[in-house]
């Protein structure tokens, strides 16, 4: 079975990308799944902390661009939005364990996480302009506010890939882990989250955000714009062509 598998355990919701043959690319059932996982989650007292997560060798490849360019208008019903505002709006703390790929929405999604745990060698990138695209999930405002404009405008604009040790420098990942070691820690990292007081865990959680709610709707929306007007443009048309070429 592909997609997106869940286990509650001990408080914590593990949403497990699995699509091993596309690299977990993500497609609109997955991100389908994904929001109404999250949906479900925010108003269940049973989960307390969502486990984000691939498997030891691969995190996700990005969007299934085949899928997502037959996917239709980006309207608050496409299931890739649904997704994307749940996980800037979910009250919970989530937790993020990245392997291998971490493309496109596979680094972006881990903006909006709490902890974020990486091996060494994953492969993060944001490949957004050489699809003739603009960036997705905020990462317009987050990630200039996590490492700084200059650096942010390597990613986002010149699109270069980074590893695990980059983002560990630029505090996108907490913490690096052996690749037969990840995927366990991070669970017992989310466990240690779901144990505490959860009260105060989602208290903080929001005050954390608080001051930046505001501005990341409107970016979402922004970015939402653009993204929309940019995948009809003859730039990313030729650009997902050469891209299926290359495949």
């Amino acid at each position: 079975m592909t997609g997106v598998q869940q286990q509650l355990q001990d408080g914590v919701l593990s949403l497990t990308l699995l699509r091993p043959d596309k690299k977990n690319a993500l497609n609109q059932q997955m991100y389908q799944q994904l929001a109404d996982a999250l949906k479900q989650a925010a108003h269940d007292d049973q989960v307390k902390v969502v486990l984000l997560q691939g498997q030891d060798n691969c995190f996700t490849a990005g969007n299934d661009l085949q899928d997502f360019m037959g996917g239709g208008e980006l309207n608050q019903q496409h299931p890739t939005v649904r997704f994307l505002y749940q996980l800037a709006e979910f009250p919970k703390p989530i937790v993020a364990a990245v392997a291998g790929l971490a493309i496109g929405i596979g680094t972006t999604a881990l903006l909006h996480c709490e902890l974020v745990y990486a091996t060494a060698d994953t492969r993060f990138q944001l490949p957004f302009t050489k699809l003739g695209l603009c960036p997705e999930a905020a990462s317009s405002l987050l990630l200039p506010q996590l490492i700084g404009y200059h650096r942010a405008c390597e990613y986002l604009l010149l699109a270069e890939p980074f590893d695990g040790l980059a983002a560990e420098r630029m505090g996108l990942v907490n913490r690096l882990l052996p690749q037969a070691e990840l995927l366990s820690f991070a669970w017992q990292k989310a466990r240690q989250l779901a144990a505490m007081p959860t009260q105060a865990i989602q208290s903080s959680k929001r005050l954390l955000k608080a001051s930046q709610q505001e501005a990341l709707h409107y970016t979402l929306r922004e970015e939402l714009n653009e993204f929309q007007q940019l995948l009809q443009s003859d730039a990313c048309q030729q650009a997902v062509q050469q891209f299926f070429q290359k495949k």
